[in-house]
């Protein structure tokens, strides 16, 4: 799957200004189809259409479509016919990601009567050679749209592009497309999330122009799962292909299997110029990242997450490490992947409860900032589980990447990403990882959240709304009676969150807003995990 991505819709749907605002964002060329052909013609189009027919004008459309395709790269914006021609149809959506646009029909007539040049519809330009028993043109923009209705509703990813600014709706296409580009912390890096992603790695290596040795660390579940389909798109882009495993499971998330994972780059002469893919879950993501980070003060890394949780979380931030008897993440680096490709048909054969731990971590970015995001989790587990398309996936995605923007080494705003994790952890550790961490963030979320009741920063109920929604998904939200609740405080006061010698929270105070470095006393903790 090559990194295009095509806007498509009726005239006036917003084409040519949200291509360029995503073009500019993505970091991708701005291809405007109309405009090459114009440019190639040497003729404007009504002029195309006077003097050679509606039939020469869509076999010059066709053509710059191919040559856009063989490209393999950028931001187009389409003309409001040119994928009524199945052949063209099936091309773009072979080698891209379609997004058709829509507005209402007053929308769309007054951003045509505004803009610049306007020209009439194409179908009124017709050549007086157009044969006449061929279907009458429509004469007005409201009888295309009627025409064409079935054929733009028959589109899989669909956004209405009205009533909101171009940001919000650039906002919208990137969650639709699941492409967006991480700046602020070091060199900016492209992510894309949806189905089939992996079989498009080699276009994207090509893109990047990226040469040398390759190696794909995954663990002994992803490796044999993933491993020759990630090498082989691998050697397609001409990079020299290696594999290396590592045992599967959090408890091997420690610096002796990192020193593994250093030896395997030894093994394969991995140079400050070749590349490192973390194929798996957010162990193997971790752990690849901060070997990727010391292995020669730093070589470039590439992130596949394989699971939910990776994919909403541990694999975005460059947040890297290795756990420690004492903690989690008490070792580790900011080190930040020169790319991350979420393929989430991968998630179709995660186990359920695998799938559910993973929930817990979009639940939580709809509770920080994404309220849209927090119903659908309330629509349960089965409607999420159904979503092969992955666009709750990417909207849980969009709220981590535009938090760790703003506050790209968690300095400030960035902290309420630990919503949930500063309790959540020491449930884990106490449990001797037991827990799952999606299952012990659950948790943590709701005492968190009746933490911030008691202290009057929450409104009275927002524990048990999260609760609902956290039973609807199949998820733990009270702490098991056996655990030992002072191992629980004992491991929140080793937090790596910690300043000062004084533990910080982030705290939920309704649907979309965290207030971040509070403070808890000590007896209200205790009572709260009790």
């Amino acid at each position: 799957m090559n990194n295009l991505f095509f806007l498509y819709g009726p005239p006036g749907s917003g084409k040519t200004t949200m291509g360029k605002l995503l073009a500019a964002r993505l970091d991708l060329p701005f291809i405007d189809l109309d405009a090459r052909i114009v440019e190639q013609a040497g003729h404007p189009i009504p002029t195309i259409f006077a003097t050679e027919g509606e039939a020469a004008f869509r076999a010059r459309e066709s053509a710059c479509l191919r040559q856009v395709v063989t490209e393999g790269h950028g931001v187009v914006a389409l003309g409001g016919g040119a994928l009524l021609a199945p052949a063209n149809r099936a091309l773009a959506e072979e080698y891209g990601h379609v997004l058709c646009l829509e507005a209402s029909l007053e929308t769309l007539e007054a951003r045509v009567a505004l803009a610049p040049g306007s020209r009439p519809l194409l179908a009124d330009k017709q050549s007086a050679t157009t044969p006449a028993t061929a279907a009458p043109p429509p004469r007005s923009l409201a009888d295309l749209l009627a025409k064409r209705a079935t054929h733009y509703a028959s589109f899989a990813h669909r956004l209405r592009n009205e009533d909101v600014s171009a940001e919000q709706s650039a906002d919208a296409a990137q969650i639709a497309l699941g492409a967006f580009r991480v700046t602020g912390m070091g060199a900016p890096y492209p992510v894309r999330v949806g189905p089939g992603w992996l079989d498009g790695l080699h276009h994207l290596c090509q893109s990047q122009r990226w040469t040398g040795r390759a190696i794909v660390v995954g663990d002994t579940n992803t490796l044999p799962a993933y491993g020759a389909r990630v090498a082989a798109q691998l050697t397609q882009a001409g990079l020299e292909a290696h594999t290396v495993a590592i045992p599967a499971g959090e408890a091997t998330k420690t610096i002796h299997t990192v020193a593994q994972i250093w030896q395997a780059f030894l093994d394969a002469r991995i140079e400050r110029g070749d590349f490192v893919l973390a194929l798996g879950g957010g162990v193997v993501g971790d752990l690849t990242g901060f070997a990727a980070s010391t292995w020669l003060r730093g070589v470039p890394w590439v992130g596949l997450p394989t699971s939910l949780l990776a994919m909403v979380d541990s694999s975005l931030g460059g947040k890297t490490g290795a756990d420690l008897p004492q903690g989690k993440n008490l070792i580790g680096a900011f080190h930040s992947p020169a790319l991350i490709l979420a393929d989430t048909s991968t998630l179709a054969s995660l186990p359920d409860d695998e799938f559910r731990a993973g929930l817990a971590e979009v639940v939580k970015h709809g509770l920080l900032a994404d309220p849209e995001l927090f119903d659908l989790c309330a629509e349960g587990f089965a409607r999420l589980r159904a979503d092969i398309s992955g666009e709750f996936v990417s909207r849980a995605m969009a709220v981590k990447i535009h938090t760790i923007q703003q506050d790209p080494y968690e300095k400030g705003v960035r902290a309420a990403l630990n919503l949930g994790h500063t309790i959540g952890h020491g449930i884990e550790k106490a449990s001797g990882f037991t827990l799952r961490h999606g299952e012990a963030v659950a948790i943590g979320m709701v005492a968190e959240a009746r933490v911030a009741e008691r202290m009057g920063l929450a409104h009275h109920g927002l524990a048990e709304l999260l609760i609902g929604v956290l039973k609807g998904i199949g998820l733990p939200t009270e702490i098991p009676a056996a655990l030992d609740r002072h191992q629980v405080r004992e491991a929140i006061h080793l937090d790596k969150k910690r300043a000062g010698g004084v533990v910080r929270f982030a705290l939920p105070i309704r649907i979309g807003e965290v207030r971040t470095g509070m403070a808890v006393d000590a007896k209200l903790l205790a009572e709260v995990l009790r």
